[in-house]
């Protein structure tokens, strides 16, 4: 069964194309006749070079069964895109070229709407310009954070999904034409506004569900959420059970600020990107991994209630993300602690 994370899709090697026509000059080098014809043939070798290099295209794709209002914002120090949001109807796609050494983040903006004085907002996501475009303002977390750095270090693409900011909308990044061990598909593609924690959740308007799920440093505002203060540095700062909820579902994504390992991804030979909003899972094997950890938590629940019938303790169980916790049957809320991967 194919993944919902595919491999990076191939492009015919315009260099290579150049490189030939670059022969064929040389060849008639010797022939006075032909002159004119290599001095045409070097020009557009020159330019499809330049088209390689200086060029980037993001695909931006909505496969979300509502409107999606996209927000882009420029690193400090390059140059702005062409636009910095604009409107992606259900089932719409836009493509948007970047410049060389670009670098930014892309992220979705969710229940948008204009009020009588013109101003328009979004209830997640929102940059806070009151327009359309963001005009070089950042999405107001919780956002899920599509983030690139073109042509960073060794000539590379650098570029990640983070849920530090929090989470409002599944999201998929693809590479297209890039190489490399590291050149992968990341992303976010799970639901997790109904598997937020309800300390962290955004309820709807109507209040009838979850439309964004917050992080814990934003939710809480402690050093140790924040990798702040005394937890400043990747040996203090460790996973949360909340940001372990956001890994267990979302593994590939950012959970938290020194989640590097797993998260940043790289790709050779300038690449082109495809960004879809509400990828579509593998709903069947996510289905079943569902309900087998479903199975497996009452299971272990059911052994800690015989264990603890004459006792206060607590023992430990998988809960439903495949995440080691702490469970207590007098208990209403799951203890924060001894946390681990499924």
């Amino acid at each position: 069964m194919n993944s919902v994370f595919p491999n990076p899709i191939p492009q015919i090697e315009e260099i290579s194309i150049c490189w030939v026509l670059a022969i064929h000059h040389t060849f008639h080098f010797f022939f006075p006749t032909f002159m004119s014809q290599p001095t045409l043939i070097a020009a557009i070798c020159v330019l499809t070079l330049s088209h390689v290099v200086q060029a980037t295209t993001f695909t931006i794709v909505n496969k979300c069964d509502y409107v999606v209002w996209p927000g882009i914002l420029s690193n400090a120090g390059v140059p702005t895109l062409a636009t910095t949001g604009f409107t992606l109807q259900r089932g719409e796609t836009k493509t948007i070229t970047a410049p060389t050494s670009w670098g930014g983040r892309f992220w979705g903006r969710t229940h948008c709407s204009q009020d009588s004085d013109g101003n328009f907002s979004c209830l997640t996501g929102d940059c806070g310009s009151g327009k359309l475009e963001c005009s070089g303002n950042g999405a107001a977390p919780p956002a899920t954070l599509a983030e690139f750095t073109l042509d960073g270090a060794g000539g590379l693409d650098f570029f990640d999904v983070s849920l530090v900011d929090g989470y409002n909308i599944p999201m998929l990044v693809v590479p297209q034409g890039g190489k490399g061990q590291n050149c992968s598909s990341t992303g976010c593609v799970e639901d997790l506004n109904g598997l937020c924690p309800s300390e962290l959740r955004i309820m709807s308007s109507n209040g009838r569900g979850g439309i964004a799920c917050k992080s814990a440093c934003e939710a809480f505002r402690q050093p140790q959420y924040c990798c702040s203060g005394a937890y400043a540095t990747p040996d203090t700062c460790k996973p949360s059970y909340y940001s372990q909820v956001f890994k267990g579902a979302c593994p590939r994504a950012y959970s938290y600020a020194y989640d590097d390992k797993t998260c940043t991804f790289t790709c050779a030979n300038a690449a082109d990107y495809s960004i879809t909003f509400c990828p579509s899972p593998n709903t069947r094997s996510h289905r079943k991994r569902r309900q087998r950890q479903g199975r497996t938590q009452k299971q272990q629940q059911r052994r800690c209630q015989r264990h603890l019938l004459s006792t206060t303790q607590s023992c430990e169980v998988w809960d439903v993300l495949g995440l080691m916790v702490t469970w207590n049957p007098v208990m209403t809320e799951k203890a924060h602690l001894s946390i681990e991967l499924y």
